[in-house]
């Protein structure tokens, strides 16, 4: 039931209001759906993307949520401005909020997402929230460094996601091997640059290996980069 309530994208259709930290003032929201991951919202104010903000998010008097948000996307429908964020840290107790404040306005709701199949199921969840959270499929050249030995080496991707990579190269990496990694990405940019540890490594042919590297903190902006090349 919990991975239930984890995945579910609840249509609320609900007015609201959001507090910057750098206004005094609350700012009223048109909220598309919210779940435990992100929210979607329709307001007047102008958010730059790829950026994070700490947030107020008062759904109801007596349910404000304290989050940090990254802007993940935006679209302009009918001269509106809607935004999807994404959490990138929200606490359990605020996730109880959000779970109760539906229970006790959109209960029907419940019964039908969580007894019929879901979005996801058919095919309907967003692609912008999925393709972040997802691994990518993709080949860029990448250099990394084995900081403990001080040894430099060179790979190419498998996938990408915003917590890990997927690598293909010359070489066994032992598992807990911290690395040091920049990507390439072909978009006239710096390399993007991330540490990490190698959870597992295997043979793939002939002086040939793969290797899955776990990052050691999200990057939700190096991957809206990668997003934008392929």
């Amino acid at each position: 039931m919990k991975d239930r309530r984890n995945c579910c994208r609840w249509q609320i259709n609900w007015q609201g209001q959001i507090g910057f930290a750098d206004k005094d003032n609350l700012t009223p929201c048109h909220i598309s759906d919210i779940n435990f991951k992100g929210i979607r919202v329709c307001l007047n104010e102008t958010l730059d993307r790829d950026t994070y903000l700490s947030l107020n998010i008062f759904l109801a008097g007596d349910c404000s949520l304290q989050v940090e948000a990254w802007v993940a996307w935006h679209k302009v429908v009918e001269g509106r401005n809607h935004y999807g964020l994404l959490f990138s840290r929200i606490t359990n107790a605020d996730k109880e909020k959000i779970y109760a404040f539906i229970r006790r306005n959109f209960q029907q709701q419940i019964n039908r997402q969580w007894w019929q199949a879901s979005a996801a199921e058919k095919g309907g969840e967003d692609m912008d929230d999925r393709r972040i959270f997802e691994r990518l499929s993709v080949r860029l050249p990448l250099r990394f460094i084995n900081p403990g030995e001080n040894k430099e080496g060179k790979a190419v991707t498998r996938d990408i996601s915003a917590k890990g990579i997927g690598m293909v190269l010359n070489e066994e990496l032992a598992p807990f091997t911290p690395l040091e990694v920049w990507l390439n990405v072909p978009d006239k940019g710096e390399p993007i640059y991330a540490r990490g540890e190698v959870v597992w490594s295997k043979k793939a042919g002939a002086d040939k290996y793969m290797a899955g590297v776990d990052l050691q903190k999200a990057d939700l902006m190096g991957v809206s980069r990668v997003l934008r090349t392929i």
